[in-house]
């Protein structure tokens, strides 16, 4: 197909996200309900969830009537996080549709779709959707054979009890959860507890306009958390974004853990053949020299998931704190990781002193304004131009924007953000002073770009 003809594009990195009102409507959660079903056919049962938002109820509504409109059932799950829809939609589902704008601000809201494994829809099955919806190819069932709603809000306990059965964690472990207000509110809070952990909550109420924080885990806020930490001397800190797809750690003396060596972290407990994105630091391949493989792929879940099944990997995870457990679930899922570093801190010690022991280079990183309509232009030139400002380059890696590795183990990677308007920097360098260096090399080449 060529370009020309190619459908208007809604997805992004992960999944449709945007401002209620302008990019995410009633009218757009309608259609996709309409496409989603027109896809599969009549007579398929769509599992449907969403977050917190306040948009959330109209959004899920009107995706409902576009899904029976076509002949298939929405297993309706209500407000629920998106390990839980991505669980449901594996046990019992066709398909499955999350309503969330994961960490974007309150006045966002999106869609993201689901295979019946559990994984996101894959990019080709995206675009089928956004052709349908662009050629307004809909089917309509008859009358006698609109579509049904079903509350399968109880498969909530078959998902506890089987995290509960697939994570121990010794007793005794004081754990202080921040959910954001938002989907994980009730689950993420009783899941530790029922597993041994004394668990002293944050923005543990569901509210879609995050008075708490807002529900990017950041550093800048988390601060109510790592010191409530401290205080309370914790053992461990746990945030999610909104949805709970992500999950962020805070040691025991209230230091917000680096996420690359978080997930290298868990990657070594694991072992094996590992999925991370290109935007992961060198720790990851330092902790598994000579105890497995790194395969390194696009940014966004689907694209771990995707590298996961193809080369039979044991886990996959994003500096973000996105990670896959493929033996549970192919849905990304911040409640099972939060199990999985309890049960680690529980077995092993304290989470900062594990930490200290994952190799790592300085990593920064660094949003750099850029409009839709630039990205192309100042990716096509970073491609062209950027490495040849070094003299070490070993690989060029383009993969998934420009990822440039250096002859003494640094590295600088250079992509457009999917889902805002950004291109970031990501870089890893020896020492600090190296890594400076090389970030104010990386965004004075990018302000001669525009």
């Amino acid at each position: 197909m060529d370009n020309k003809d190619e459908p208007p594009k809604l997805f992004g990195t992960s999944g449709i996200r945007g401002p209620i009102g302008t990019a995410v409507t009633a009218d757009l959660a309608l259609k996709m309900g309409r496409a989603l079903s027109t896809l599969l056919g009549p007579g398929h049962d769509i599992v449907v969830g969403y977050d917190s938002r306040t948009s959330n109820q109209m959004l899920e509504r009107a995706l409902t009537a576009g899904i029976l409109e076509g002949g298939c059932d929405v297993l309706s799950l209500g407000m629920a996080p998106t390990p839980l829809v991505g669980y449901a939609t594996m046990k019992l589902g066709d398909a499955g549709v999350m309503i969330t704008a994961s960490h974007n601000p309150p006045q966002d809201n999106g869609i993201k779709v689901w295979n019946k494994t559990g994984m996101a829809y894959r990019p080709n099955q995206e675009r089928e959707l956004e052709k349908i919806i662009s050629d307004e190819t809909f089917s309509n069932t008859s009358w006698e054979n609109i579509g049904k709603v079903k509350d399968i809000k109880n498969i909530s306990r078959e998902y506890v009890k089987d995290l509960l059965d697939y994570v121990h964690v010794k007793p005794g472990l004081k754990v202080v959860v921040d959910c954001a207000s938002g989907a994980a509110s009730y689950l993420s809070p009783l899941i530790l507890r029922k597993a041994g952990c004394e668990v002293i909550t944050l923005n543990s109420q569901p509210d879609g306009f995050f008075p708490g924080r807002l529900p990017e885990p950041s550093e800048a806020n988390l601060q109510e958390l790592m010191k409530m930490v401290k205080a309370t001397q914790s053992d461990l800190g746990i945030a999610h974004d909104g949805d709970a797809d992500r999950m962020i750690a805070v040691d025991e003396k209230g230091n917000m853990a680096d996420f690359d060596k978080l997930v290298s972290l868990m990657a070594r407990e694991v072992g094996g053949r590992v999925v991370t994105t290109v935007d992961a630091s060198n720790s990851i391949d330092m902790c598994l020299e000579g105890k497995g493989e790194v395969i390194r792929t696009k940014v966004g879940d689907v694209h771990v998931a995707e590298a996961i099944e193809e080369n039979d990997a044991s886990f996959g995870g994003e500096p973000s704190g996105t990670w896959i457990h493929p033996d549970f679930c192919m849905c990304p899922d911040g409640i099972l990781s939060a199990l999985r570093i309890a049960a680690l801190v529980s077995e092993k010690g304290p989470l900062s002193k594990l930490l200290d022991e994952v190799p790592s280079f300085p990593t920064l990183r660094e949003k750099i304004n850029c409009e839709e309509f630039q990205k192309k232009m100042i990716m096509e030139k970073t491609e062209a131009e950027f490495a040849k400002l070094f003299e070490d380059v070993s690989e060029v890696n383009l993969i998934d924007g420009v990822r440039l590795s250096l002859e003494n183990g640094s590295w600088v990677l250079i992509r457009p953000s999917g889902t805002e308007s950004y291109v970031r920097i990501t870089l890893g360098g020896k020492t600090d002073l190296e890594a400076q260096k090389l970030m104010d090399k990386s965004k004075e080449f990018m302000k001669n770009l525009f």
